[in-house]
């Protein structure tokens, strides 16, 4: 069996063999395991899923004269401006006053799209930061700094969705029909990064993915994570398992691969590519 090593020389060479999940579940259905693992060097995974646990910390750079902003809303979204002097996080499903089916997500995909956005800020005013109002508009060039820092995403397994009521519900997974008419779920299935590596051998602290169509970090073990505690014949948990942190810069990534949503009835939410 190669080494890590050995395959991580293989890529520096440029001589990896590298197929795609679909590629190999392909491929198994003519070879054996042992076949595979001596012929191919990596396998790419991906999803592409709304995923409300997600957001970005901005910092604005300072003022003239210098402000700390401890009210903020950019593109008419409220962030979180408990931190230093001009940082702030805006959280995906965090929604507009003046429009319920525009939120944080919105901003974010505005943002890496080089949109530009009002913003406006408030401070009371110390010594130190004498400035107590600001408003102007940004986009990602002139932000000091814009990244992408998801507490949760990327979940192993999910519940199935069914509706035993009278009555047509909204929920953060669509719209679920009564008497058990739908069923709805969330994976991507054989190519799901996380089923694909079901006990975590290959994904930890600081490995490299691919992150909205630019390269992120695993920061952490997700929110909500916890071992499996059921498992089918092939050791792939049945249950909501593992789920992975991450970050990365957002001033560099794609938003073909990143995309604001609104589902009726609930919220904003976050489509967001990983692999």
């Amino acid at each position: 069996m190669k080494t890590v090593e050995q395959i991580n020389e293989r890529i520096r060479r440029k001589e990896a063999v590298v197929l795609t999940a679909e590629e190999v579940v392909e491929l198994a259905r003519k070879k054996s395991p042992g076949e595979i693992a001596r012929e191919v060097d990596v396998v790419t995974t991906g999803t592409f899923s709304p995923m409300c646990s997600s957001g970005a910390f901005i910092n604005f750079g300072h003022t003239d004269p210098p402000m700390r902003m401890e009210e903020v809303t950019l593109g008419g979204v409220e962030l979180y401006a408990g931190l230093a002097a001009v940082d702030a996080y805006i959280g995906a499903t965090q929604e507009s006053k003046e429009d319920k089916t525009f939120g944080g997500a919105h901003v974010i995909e505005a943002l890496i799209r080089g949109d530009r956005l009002p913003l406006k800020a408030r401070g009371k005013g110390t010594d130190c930061y004498p400035r107590k109002e600001y408003e102007g508009y940004v986009q990602k060039k002139t932000l000091r700094d814009f990244f992408l820092f998801n507490p949760r995403n990327a979940y192993q397994n999910y519940a199935v969705a069914v509706n035993g009521s009278n009555r047509t519900i909204y929920t953060y997974m669509g719209k679920i029909l009564p008497g058990f008419a739908c069923a709805t779920y969330s994976t991507s299935g054989e190519i799901s990064p996380l089923l694909k590596d079901p006990k975590l051998r290959t994904i930890g602290l600081g490995t490299r993915i691919f992150l909205c169509g630019n390269e992120g970090y695993v920061a952490w073990r997700g929110t909500q994570f916890r071992p499996p505690t059921r498992t089918n014949a092939s050791g792939v948990p049945v249950d909501a398992a593992a789920t992975l942190s991450v970050v990365g810069d957002a001033k560099h990534m794609n938003p073909r691969y990143i995309r604001a949503a609104y589902f009726k009835n609930y919220g904003v939410t976050l489509f967001v590519g990983i692999g």
